[in-house]
């Protein structure tokens, strides 16, 4: 199948790329910003597992990370399809640039359905950090 290719928008996170770097390095973190319709967020080592309510059981594990640049996440354990979840960061000054993107390997049904849904998803985390980060501020 060939690869979907889906982003969220830029969102500007109000700290420095080392920062977002940790953060998103971290799986504790990622869970923080789950929306609600995520349930059975586990932290297990260096991987995670969650469900999104009505679709599927998802399980993540770190695949590559370059400090202040990128971090990339991809499909763990029994899933419905293969992805990759990227992370990708660009200094702004005092501020980073945030675009989170999926590669997946999704059928044409399955990229019919998941396509909206796994979209909104990316923006909903993006901007839940986004918003976090400016409560801090």
């Amino acid at each position: 199948a060939k690869m979907t290719h889906l982003e969220s928008n830029k969102v500007l996170i109000s700290k420095k790329p080392e920062d977002v770097f940790l953060f998103l390095s971290d799986f504790n973190n990622i869970g923080t910003l789950m929306p609600e319709q995520v349930e059975n967020f586990k932290v297990e080592n260096d991987t995670c597992s969650f469900t999104i309510k009505g679709m599927a059981s998802l399980g993540l594990a770190y695949d590559e990370k370059i400090p202040n640049e990128k971090v990339v996440m991809k499909s763990h354990g029994k899933v419905p399809f293969d992805f990759h979840l990227i992370c990708n960061l660009e200094a702004l000054g005092e501020e980073t640039a945030l675009v989170l993107s999926l590669d997946a390997q999704l059928n044409p049904f399955l990229k019919m359905m998941a396509e909206k849904p796994l979209t909104n998803f990316l923006n909903l985390l993006a901007s839940r950090y986004r918003d976090i980060t400016s409560a801090q501020a």
